[in-house]
């Protein structure tokens, strides 16, 4: 069985502590890349292969945006992003639809409540129920979409592993992992998931995150990186994770299901996290945490940042505990 790694070559990278008490055990995996591609700091099993699901969004909009679509500004960054399915998500992938010369029933993506609060009483209000345009992955299947209508490709196979969109974006990532793909399934919205490692993953991120900066780099990988960090609502959403780090730091930030993330800085400096129990609460405060263990961000900074995104652990109405480095993590600070 093709598999990722077990719990024995993992790391304890978080625990949760309650009134005390260690009541949970957050193991994985992490690697922190140079700009240059070397690794700063090997956890666990970082050359084992995982599902990055919604981490490798970039790159698929890369694909998209290599395959003739037009994407700007917002439209690039919910492309790239996991959005939380405000209405102003639904209104741009509603938008890169209509340019398209599609609507909302070509999505190949499952219909969901969004995310966010307003957005799902409004839907009720309406009573129109789910929405395929609310579902986190909208963005990503519309620039698929764009991309058939701009070069006359099937829309309605455009999640099949050996359609042209889905060899365009194999073709991306193991360009910019350096890695060949080894394994193809399918994602939770339907398109295809490829598998690659947290190093190969962390160096895709590293070049890309280094693209507006490097006058050789791929243009179009360059205003993906610019539009991540000029509409972070996009990607995420007011208030989320991904948003705030990169609203305060100006670090690209893209989590994936089953307890992936991947952040990288404008210098190059990067870093990958796989959670092994698919648990992706402490991702942000591990990525976090080990980018500044590296010199790649300020401690103080940081610390600003994850008091925001990392919520305690309550007990009725008031604190009784946290999330907190496990010592594979918390020793790389001494």
């Amino acid at each position: 069985m093709i598999q990722t790694f077990r719990a024995h070559d993992a790391v304890e990278l978080a625990v949760l502590e309650r009134s005390g008490f260690v009541e949970s055990r957050h193991l994985g995996s992490a690697v922190v890349v140079a700009a240059d591609g070397s690794v700063v700091t090997s956890l666990g099993a970082v050359d084992s292969a995982i599902f990055p699901r919604s981490a490798v969004k970039p790159f698929q909009a890369l694909a998209a945006m290599q395959a003739g679509v037009p994407l700007r500004g917002a439209q690039v960054a919910i492309a790239a992003g996991s959005h939380s399915g405000s209405l102003e998500h639904m209104d741009v992938v509603a938008g890169m639809l209509k340019a398209a010369g599609l609507t909302e029933n070509h999505l190949g993506c499952p219909a969901a409540w969004p995310g966010d609060p307003e957005a799902r009483a409004w839907l009720v209000r309406a009573g129109r129920g789910k929405s395929k345009l609310a579902m986190n992955c909208s963005g990503k299947h519309a620039a698929f979409l764009w991309a058939c209508a701009e070069n006359g490709w099937d829309t309605a196979g455009y999640l099949e592993p050996n359609h042209p969109m889905q060899r365009a974006v194999r073709t991306v990532l193991e360009e910019y992992t350096g890695q060949p793909i080894r394994h193809t399934g399918v994602d939770g919205c339907g398109a295809p998931v490829m598998s690659v490692t947290l190093k190969g993953l962390a160096r895709a991120f590293t070049t890309l995150a280094k693209a507006p900066s490097d006058k050789n780099a791929n243009a179009r990988a360059a205003t993906i990186a610019t539009s991540m960090l000029d509409y972070p609502w996009a990607v995420e959403g007011h208030g989320r994770p991904n948003t705030v780090v990169m609203e305060e730091l100006g670090v690209l930030a893209k989590l994936g299901a089953e307890g992936v993330l991947a952040m990288a800085t404008p210098a190059g400096a990067s870093v990958a996290v796989k959670m092994l129990d698919g648990n992706g609460r402490a991702a942000t405060l591990v990525a976090l945490t080990l980018l500044a263990a590296c010199g790649a961000l300020e401690v103080p900074e940081v610390a600003d940042v994850l008091s925001k995104v990392v919520p305690p652990i309550m007990g009725g109405d008031r604190p009784a505990g946290s999330l907190r480095l496990g010592q594979a993590v918390s020793a790389l600070l001494d």
